[in-house]
C-alpha cells in the first residue's frame, strides 16, 4: 500500500540533482515545488508532483490541507542518553559560575558520569526513550547519539549497549559515536595521558569488537584533551574502524579543527572560537563545520561565527547539542530559530543546516536531508503557513502538524 501526500501547499527541499551538501551562498537554495502531491512506497520517497494527484484505490492518502511538507530534521550532535538531570547546576549558572569552574567542583560532565554509573541499563534506556519520542515529536528523523558520560569501560559500553537498543526498537534512524574522551575522572587528574591509555588499550578495543560505534570523538579543547591527546585518540579509533568527530574551540582556539581536518572528521562541532586559520582548514575539506547555538545560548556564551563560515564558502550544519548540562533540550524548531536571532542566518540557510547538511554530518547524505526518489520517507508536515520562514520566526510556537518516520504517520 502507498501513502500518499495530497494538496500539499508548499513541497520544500526536492532534489533535481544529488548534491552532498549545501555550502556558502548554496545555502541560501532551495528547490520547492507548490501545489504538489507525493506518493510513498515501501518506506521510501516514490515520486512527487505539481497539481491534483488521482490515487490509486488501495491508497492511504493524507491530506496536508496546504501544510508545507519538508524532510524531517537531521540532528547530528546529541548526547541524549544520560542518567537524572542537573537543573541544579541551572542556578549555580545564574549566581555567575562558569562552565569551567562547575566542572572543577565536580559538577558538569562527572555529575552526570556519577549519576550513570549508578543506573541500570534498563533504566538508562527507559529515560533515553522518553527523550527520543519527545524529538521524534518535534520532528527529528535522524540523530546522532554520543556516549561519554561513563569514563570508564563498562559504562561506556552500557552507554552505547543503550544506544544500539534505541536504534532496534524506534523507528528513528541514529548514529552512534563513543566519546570515552568527554572528560578527564577525577581519579586521573594528576595523570591525564594514564586515562589516554586506558581509552586507547581498553576502551577503544572493547567498542570495537562489539561494533558498537559509527563514529569515535574527543572534547579536544581547554580544561579537556590536548591536540597531542586527541591525535592518539582519533589515530587509533580509525584503526579500529570509528570515523572521527570532533568536539572543538568551544572554549578557547583549541587546534581541535585542525587536528579533525587532519583525520577527515566528518564534522567538526562547537567552533565558538574560529578565526582565519581555522577557516582555512576547513577549506577543501570534507568535514562539515557544526554549530551548536543551544549550549551558547544555555551557557551565555558567545555564538559561533555562522556568517564568517558561511561567507567563506564554507557549509555549516545546525544541531542541538540535547544533553543534561549546556544544552537542555532536542527541539530543532528551537535552533533554528537561534540560527535566525543569533547566528544571523537566512531561513533557507537554517534549513539546510537541519537537513541535508546534517544529514552529510552523519553519512547519512545519501538517505536523508532531502526530498527525493528512493530516499527515506522521513518527513515532517507542517500546519499551513504563509512562507517557510514563519517556522523559525514563530519561536516557541511549534508549526509540526505530522511527523513521518520510514514511511510511517506518527502517532
Amino acid at each position: 500500500m502507498r501513502l500518499v501526500l495530497k494538496n500539499i501547499g508548499t513541497l520544500l527541499m526536492t532534489e533535481l540533482e544529488p548534491v552532498p551538501f549545501a555550502a556558502g551562498a548554496g545555502m541560501e537554495q532551495v528547490n520547492s515545488v507548490h501545489k504538489a502531491w507525493l506518493a510513498i512506497e515501501n518506506g521510501l520517497i516514490a515520486c512527487y508532483g505539481e497539481g491534483e494527484v488521482i490515487p490509486f484505490t488501495d491508497d492511504e492518502v493524507f491530506d496536508c490541507a496546504g501544510g508545507m511538507v519538508m524532510p524531517a530534521f537531521c540532528d547530528s550532535h546529541t548526547h541524549l542518553v544520560y542518567a537524572g538531570s542537573r537543573e541544579g547546576e541551572y542556578e549555580d549558572k545564574i549566581r555567575g559560575l562558569s562552565y569551567e569552574e562547575i566542572a572543577k567542583r565536580g559538577g558538569g560532565i562527572l555529575n552526570s558520569a556519577a549519576l550513570l554509573s549508578l543506573t541500570s541499563e534498563e533504566e538508562l534506556f527507559q529515560q533515553a526513550l522518553v527523550r527520543i519520542k519527545q524529538i521524534i515529536g518535534s520532528g527529528t528523523g535522524a540523530v546522532e547519539i554520543k556516549s561519554g558520560y561513563g569514563l570508564n569501560t563498562k559504562d561506556e559500553l552500557k552507554m552505547l549497549r543503550v544506544i544500539r537498543r534505541l536504534k532496534q526498537e524506534t523507528e528513528l534512524t541514529i548514529k552512534s559515536t563513543f566519546l570515552g574522551a568527554h572528560a578527564v575522572p577525577a581519579d586521573y587528574k594528576a595523570d591525564p595521558d594514564k586515562y589516554v591509555d586506558l581509552v586507547l588499550n581498553e576502551m577503544i578495543p572493547a567498542v570495537a569488537a562489539e561494533q558498537l560505534a559509527d563514529y569515535i570523538d574527543v572534547f579536544c579543547d581547554r580544561g579537556f584533551f590536548t591536540v597531542e591527546q586527541t591525535d592518539r585518540i582519533l589515530e587509533a579509533g580509525v584503526k579500529h574502524g570509528m570515523l572521527p568527530k570532533i568536539h572543538a574551540n568551544e572554549l578557547d582556539y583549541s587546534g581541535g579543527i585542525q587536528v579533525g581536518v587532519k583525520y577527515g572528521a566528518r564534522s567538526v562541532d562547537h567552533l565558538e572560537f574560529t578565526g582565519e586559520a581555522e577557516l582555512e582548514a576547513l577549506k577543501n575539506s570534507s568535514t562539515m563545520p557544526t554549530l551548536l547555538p543551544g549550549a551558547s545560548l544555555f551557557l551565555g556564551i558567545d555564538f559561533a561565527p555562522a556568517r564568517r563560515i558561511i561567507d567563506a564558502d564554507l557549509p555549516l550544519a545546525l544541531a542541538s547539542d540535547f544533553n543534561p548540562g549546556s544544552s537542555p533540550s532536542g527541539n530543532m524548531e528551537l535552533i533554528m530559530s537561534l540560527g535566525i536571532m543569533q547566528l544571523r542566518m537566512l531561513p533557507y540557510e537554517v534549513l539546510n543546516a537541519v537537513t541535508i547538511n546534517g544529514a552529510y554530518a552523519m553519512g547519512l547524505e545519501s538517505t536523508h536531508g532531502t526530498i527525493s526518489p528512493g530516499k527515506l520517507a522521513n518527513l515532517i508536515v507542517t500546519h499551513p503557513m504563509p512562507a517557510f520562514g514563519f517556522m523559525p520566526y514563530s519561536y516557541g510556537s511549534s508549526q509540526i502538524n505530522k511527523v513521518i518516520l520510514n514511511g510511517n504517520i506518527q502517532s
